[in-house]
Protein backbone atom coordinates (compact mmCIF):
# COMPACT_ATOMS: atom_id res chain seq x y z
CA UNK A 1 0.00 0.00 0.00
CA UNK A 2 1.28 3.25 -0.79
CA UNK A 3 1.64 5.90 1.80
CA UNK A 4 -1.18 7.74 -0.21
CA UNK A 5 -3.78 5.18 0.05
CA UNK A 6 -2.68 4.24 3.67
CA UNK A 7 -4.00 8.27 4.71
CA UNK A 8 -7.13 7.31 3.25
CA UNK A 9 -7.98 4.66 5.87
CA UNK A 10 -10.19 5.47 8.09
CA UNK A 11 -9.16 4.66 12.14
CA UNK A 12 -10.13 1.46 13.75
CA UNK A 13 -12.27 1.99 17.31
CA UNK A 14 -11.10 1.14 20.28
CA UNK A 15 -10.42 0.99 24.11
CA UNK A 16 -7.38 1.32 26.28
CA UNK A 17 -6.98 0.40 30.20
CA UNK A 18 -4.28 2.31 32.41
CA UNK A 19 -4.65 -0.30 35.53
CA UNK A 20 -2.63 1.20 38.19
CA UNK A 21 -2.19 -0.47 41.73
CA UNK A 22 -1.96 1.23 45.48
CA UNK A 23 1.61 2.04 44.22
CA UNK A 24 0.67 4.35 41.30
CA UNK A 25 2.45 1.82 39.66
CA UNK A 26 0.71 1.17 36.04
CA UNK A 27 -0.03 -2.51 34.56
CA UNK A 28 2.10 -3.03 31.31
CA UNK A 29 2.49 -6.08 28.92
CA UNK A 30 4.72 -8.10 26.80
CA UNK A 31 3.28 -8.79 23.28
CA UNK A 32 3.22 -12.52 22.79
CA UNK A 33 3.42 -11.66 19.28
CA UNK A 34 6.61 -9.73 19.43
CA UNK A 35 10.32 -10.78 19.70
CA UNK A 36 11.28 -7.03 20.28
CA UNK A 37 10.67 -4.94 23.69
CA UNK A 38 7.03 -4.32 22.59
CA UNK A 39 5.69 -3.38 26.41
CA UNK A 40 1.94 -2.09 26.46
CA UNK A 41 -0.97 -1.27 28.63
CA UNK A 42 -4.67 -3.32 27.93
CA UNK A 43 -6.50 -2.21 24.66
CA UNK A 44 -8.68 -3.67 22.38
CA UNK A 45 -11.73 -3.96 20.11
CA UNK A 46 -15.60 -2.50 21.14
CA UNK A 47 -17.90 -4.76 20.60
CA UNK A 48 -21.70 -4.28 18.42
CA UNK A 49 -24.11 -2.31 21.39
CA UNK A 50 -21.08 -2.39 24.06
CA UNK A 51 -20.51 1.18 25.33
CA UNK A 52 -16.83 2.53 25.69
CA UNK A 53 -16.15 1.37 29.56
CA UNK A 54 -18.04 -1.95 28.91
CA UNK A 55 -15.27 -2.76 26.24
CA UNK A 56 -12.76 -1.34 28.90
CA UNK A 57 -13.80 -3.50 31.50
CA UNK A 58 -14.09 -6.87 29.27
CA UNK A 59 -10.95 -6.21 27.53
CA UNK A 60 -9.13 -5.68 30.90
CA UNK A 61 -10.89 -8.93 32.30
CA UNK A 62 -9.89 -10.75 28.60
CA UNK A 63 -6.19 -9.87 28.51
CA UNK A 64 -5.87 -10.12 32.54
CA UNK A 65 -8.05 -12.13 34.09
CA UNK A 66 -8.73 -8.98 36.21
CA UNK A 67 -12.84 -9.06 36.63
CA UNK A 68 -14.85 -5.91 37.25
CA UNK A 69 -14.79 -6.10 41.03
CA UNK A 70 -11.34 -5.69 41.53
CA UNK A 71 -11.34 -2.52 39.90
CA UNK A 72 -12.54 1.30 40.11
CA UNK A 73 -12.74 3.65 37.25
CA UNK A 74 -11.51 6.58 38.33
CA UNK A 75 -10.76 8.60 35.01
CA UNK A 76 -11.67 8.37 31.08
CA UNK A 77 -10.02 10.68 28.73
CA UNK A 78 -12.22 13.56 26.99
CA UNK A 79 -12.23 12.50 23.50
CA UNK A 80 -10.50 9.94 21.19
CA UNK A 81 -6.93 9.56 20.96
CA UNK A 82 -5.18 8.35 17.27
CA UNK A 83 -2.42 6.99 16.48
CA UNK A 84 -0.98 5.74 12.73
CA UNK A 85 0.16 2.10 12.77
CA UNK A 86 3.72 1.96 10.94
CA UNK A 87 3.51 1.85 7.12
CA UNK A 88 4.76 -1.22 6.67
CA UNK A 89 2.41 -3.10 9.37
CA UNK A 90 -0.84 -1.59 8.31
CA UNK A 91 -1.51 -3.92 5.28
CA UNK A 92 -1.21 -7.31 7.83
CA UNK A 93 -3.31 -5.82 10.69
CA UNK A 94 -7.47 -6.01 10.32
CA UNK A 95 -6.59 -7.00 7.00
CA UNK A 96 -5.28 -4.03 5.71
CA UNK A 97 -8.58 -1.79 6.19
CA UNK A 98 -7.30 0.59 8.93
CA UNK A 99 -4.85 3.29 9.37
CA UNK A 100 -3.95 3.03 12.95
CA UNK A 101 -6.37 3.06 15.83
CA UNK A 102 -8.76 6.05 17.83
CA UNK A 103 -8.86 4.92 21.72
CA UNK A 104 -10.85 5.96 24.67
CA UNK A 105 -8.57 5.81 27.20
CA UNK A 106 -9.86 4.77 31.19
CA UNK A 107 -7.80 4.59 34.07
CA UNK A 108 -8.64 1.87 36.55
CA UNK A 109 -7.48 1.80 40.12
CA UNK A 110 -6.78 -1.79 41.08
CA UNK A 111 -8.13 -3.37 44.30
CA UNK A 112 -6.84 -6.97 44.37
CA UNK A 113 -3.69 -9.11 44.85
CA UNK A 114 -1.32 -9.51 42.26
CA UNK A 115 -1.76 -13.65 42.67
CA UNK A 116 -5.10 -12.30 41.05
CA UNK A 117 -3.59 -11.06 37.83
CA UNK A 118 -4.04 -14.10 35.10
CA UNK A 119 -2.24 -13.28 31.47
CA UNK A 120 -2.37 -16.96 30.18
CA UNK A 121 -6.15 -16.47 29.09
CA UNK A 122 -7.88 -18.07 26.32
CA UNK A 123 -6.14 -15.54 23.65
CA UNK A 124 -3.66 -14.94 25.41
CA UNK A 125 -1.55 -11.64 24.32
CA UNK A 126 0.92 -11.11 26.57
CA UNK A 127 4.04 -13.64 27.35
CA UNK A 128 4.82 -11.44 31.13
CA UNK A 129 3.46 -8.63 32.38
CA UNK A 130 5.02 -6.24 35.52
CA UNK A 131 4.04 -2.96 37.84
CA UNK A 132 6.16 0.00 36.43
CA UNK A 133 6.49 3.46 37.77
CA UNK A 134 4.41 5.90 35.56
CA UNK A 135 7.57 7.66 34.65
CA UNK A 136 8.90 5.29 32.94
CA UNK A 137 5.89 3.89 31.14
CA UNK A 138 6.84 6.33 28.09
CA UNK A 139 10.33 4.99 27.62
CA UNK A 140 9.21 1.27 27.30
CA UNK A 141 6.29 1.48 24.79
CA UNK A 142 6.71 0.99 21.41
CA UNK A 143 7.78 3.99 20.11
CA UNK A 144 4.85 4.19 17.22
CA UNK A 145 2.31 4.59 20.58
CA UNK A 146 4.61 6.71 22.70
CA UNK A 147 2.55 10.10 22.04
CA UNK A 148 -0.29 8.37 22.72
CA UNK A 149 1.09 6.98 26.03
CA UNK A 150 2.08 10.97 26.71
CA UNK A 151 -1.22 12.08 26.04
CA UNK A 152 -3.50 9.76 28.54
CA UNK A 153 -0.53 10.57 31.37
CA UNK A 154 -1.46 13.86 31.10
CA UNK A 155 -5.20 13.26 30.83
CA UNK A 156 -4.58 11.27 34.02
CA UNK A 157 -2.38 13.23 35.84
CA UNK A 158 -4.69 14.94 38.60
CA UNK A 159 -5.62 10.81 39.58
CA UNK A 160 -2.10 9.46 39.17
Amino acid sequence: MTPEEIAKLPYRRNVGVMLVNAEGHAFVGQRLDSEVAAWQMPQGGIDKGETPREAALRELEEETGVSPDLVTVEAETDGWVAYDLPHDIVPRIWKGRYRGQEQKWFLFRFHGADSQINIEVDHQEFSEWRWLPCDQLVANIVPFKREVYETVLAAFADNL
